[in-house]
């Protein structure tokens, strides 16, 4: 209002004074030529009155706009404060092994145009997908759902290198509700998405790790699998062993004892190759993997039975 006050005190025409009046004496010249002259005035004045009122007009709409920018910028800060505190409560549950109470926080912002809180969402969904208790046909949708949320986060920020990741990790995933031919198809995708989240990010273990679980999976894929792929495509996707293992190695120097499956699959890696003294080395580091999740119990059930078989064999 001071700004209007302002304005209204640098007008020209004040309440009281007749239209013409506070003009100079001999400005206008003979009294024929002053009538003229104030009638081009009000042409280009207008009405002095209305005149007045539509600039106090405007200096209220300029003032409203300003309020607006501030009331929306003060918004825009909350939101983000907003969104910060929902990603820290969701990494704090997600490394405490919470997974269900996880997607409960999450799913209560399914709505969101963020792509860190979605791709949060997305891994979220897929861990309440792999749990034991979980039924097949909620496991179905979950994996889904999953898709869903990673594509989204994907679509809001290709510059996310999680958000690459978990699209990539979900896509596997669908394949197998969608048979090889779907799988097969998905796999360089999924590979592209792996490749361009080590690229944004080269510090990211885990995508290194996936990427290695990408050529294992085609290094050991199946006769009969191979063979359908070559009818399918002119130049299916393949890979070896080697390059697995110089993914698994590159994960662990990256971030060391990162992950109990990258423990497991480097020995499993090993064996492959015929190198029972690595592979026991990196097998008993998986079987004694302190088991935070149900998946590090998995890995050191499957580590141990591992290590029993071939020490039998012996």
């Amino acid at each position: 209002m001071a700004l209007a006050a302002r304005l209204w005190r640098l007008l020209p025409f004040r309440r009281g004074a007749a239209p013409g009046s506070r003009l100079p004496a001999g400005t206008l010249g003979s009294r024929g030529h002053c009538g003229r002259c104030r009638f081009r005035g009000f042409e280009v004045m207008g009405n002095p009155g209305t005149f007045k009122r539509g600039l106090l007009l405007s200096a209220l709409s300029y003032l409203g706009f300003e309020t607006y920018q501030v009331i929306s910028q003060a918004a825009v800060v909350h939101a983000t404060a907003k969104v910060e505190e929902i990603l820290e409560q969701a990494d704090y549950l997600y490394e405490s092994g919470e997974t269900e109470k996880l997607y409960q926080l999450l799913t209560q912002y399914k709505e969101s145009e963020d792509a860190e809180l979605l791709w949060r969402l997305a891994r979220a969904s897929r861990d309440v997908a792999q749990l034991s208790r979980t039924s097949e046909e909620e496991k179905k949708l979950l994996v889904y759902e999953a898709l869903e949320y990673a594509k989204r986060a994907l679509e809001k920020n290709e510059s996310s290198f999680a958000s690459h990741k978990w699209y990539a990790i979900c896509l596997s995933d669908v394949g197998d509700y969608e048979g090889i031919k779907a799988k097969i198809a998905n796999a360089y995708i999924i590979k592209e998405h792996f490749e361009k989240a080590i690229e944004l990010n080269p510090k990211d273990a885990t995508s290194i790790h996936l990427m290695g679980i990408w050529c294992y999976t085609f290094a050991e894929m199946p006769w009969y699998q191979r063979r359908i792929a070559k009818m399918l495509f002119a130049t299916p996707p393949s890979s070896t062993y080697e390059k697995a293992l110089g993914y698994f190695h590159r994960a662990e120097q990256v971030d060391p004892n990162f992950y109990s499956k990258n423990l497991l699959l480097l020995g499993k890696t090993y064996l492959k190759l015929h190198n029972k003294k690595l592979a026991a080395f990196w097998l008993m580091k998986a079987k004694d993997y302190p088991a935070h999740t149900e998946e590090d119990k998995q890995i050191q059930t499957e580590a141990a039975q591992l290590l029993t078989s071939f020490s039998e064999k012996n």
